[in-house]
């Protein structure tokens, strides 16, 4: 049997290469996209107006007279020295623009799975406890609703009757027009920069636009979130133990709580930490709805501008992001239950 030092090198060395490879097919299925997508990228610098020799000039600069292989080097190696393109839209490189709309994204996403956890894990637990009761109808109901209506329906819905009937909620938009740059942004979230700098009514008027689309998405989190809670619960109530907590006497409170549901710590992570990159994805048709200014409508409107950079550049991080979270839920199921170690 090898040391424990050498079995831990080779499986950081075979976590790595299992990053790795995940990523290079990330890479390829991004970069064949960009070559089936109809969209000319030389077209979308020059325009349709541009005589041959300057879109041959360009086609050239840009490398597409290359055969498919060594473009698809060029473009790792780009990637690797994190040179995403430059933004047809913007004139700008495409990994500045992700940092500056990324934020808010992710702002929006994390309000979302909050309220996702907060709601959704009681609602499903409660579900599995009062199976057959009306309860458990009540959360299988609502989570189905909630995980069948499109997310872009959902928020027009919203926004049509909190926003244009009641009037109890703001217009779309990150802020109102009016406060815009007066936080100078460090973190780039802007409730958590309007705090540093001690602005609480900007602080209050983001919170107030955060509200609907978060509240949106989190329904939609939720939805997804109870129902796999109230399977894994299911499960462990019919196990033995529980039977055996019972008979010792133990309240339903405890036999629910600090034995049933402490057995689905490990799994619930994996199906938060996942949900939760399905809202960074997930967002974009949400942030279109409600003008909200992060990744979703940065890849839209560069969708819309035949910009092919921001577009792939955008899908490639959003992707990375899937494989993080997927790779930190692995190493906390590790770290959290024995039997996978």
């Amino acid at each position: 049997m090898r040391p424990l030092p050498l079995r831990l090198a080779g499986r950081a060395a075979g976590l790595l290469l299992s990053v790795a490879l995940t990523f290079l097919g990330l890479l390829l299925i991004t970069f064949l996209i960009g070559r089936v997508v109809p969209i000319d990228p030389v077209l979308a610098a020059v325009g349709d107006r541009a005589p041959a020799d300057v879109y041959e000039r360009v086609r050239t600069e840009l490398g597409l007279d290359l055969p498919l292989w060594q473009q698809f080097a060029i473009y790792v190696g780009q990637v690797a020295r994190g040179d995403l393109g430059e933004s047809v839209l913007t004139a700008r490189p495409v990994l500045h623009d992700i940092a500056r709309v990324f934020p808010a994204t992710l702002e929006l996403a994390t309000a979302a799975i909050v309220i996702g956890v907060l709601v959704g894990v009681p609602a499903g637990v409660i579900a599995a406890v009062r199976r057959g009761r009306w309860p458990d109808h009540l959360v299988r109901v609502l989570g189905l609703v909630g995980y069948s209506m499109p997310v872009y329906w959902l928020g027009l819905i919203g926004l049509l009757v909190f926003y244009a009937k009641l009037g109890i909620a703001p217009g779309p938009g990150r802020i109102d027009i009016f406060y815009e740059g007066l936080v100078a942004p460090v973190t780039g979230i802007i409730t958590v920069d309007a705090l540093i700098a001690g602005e609480t009514e900007i602080f209050w008027n983001a919170l107030s636009h955060l509200a609907l689309p978060a509240l949106i998405l989190g329904y939609y989190s939720l939805a997804y979130i109870s129902r796999m809670t109230r399977s894994f619960m299911l499960e462990q109530l019919r196990q033995e133990y529980v039977t055996t907590a019972r008979v010792k006497g133990l309240s339903q409170w405890r036999v629910v709580w600090f034995h049933a549901f402490r057995n689905i710590t490990v799994p619930l992570i994996t199906v938060v930490a996942l949900s939760y990159a399905a809202l960074l994805e997930g967002s974009v048709l949400t942030e279109t709805v409600f003008a909200w200014p992060g990744l979703g409508l940065y890849i839209t409107q560069s969708l819309l501008s035949a910009d092919m950079n921001a577009v792939l550049g955008g899908t490639l991080v959003v992707g990375a992001v899937f494989i993080a979270l997927n790779l930190l839920s692995d190493l906390l199921y590790r770290l959290l239950d024995p039997r996978a170690r």
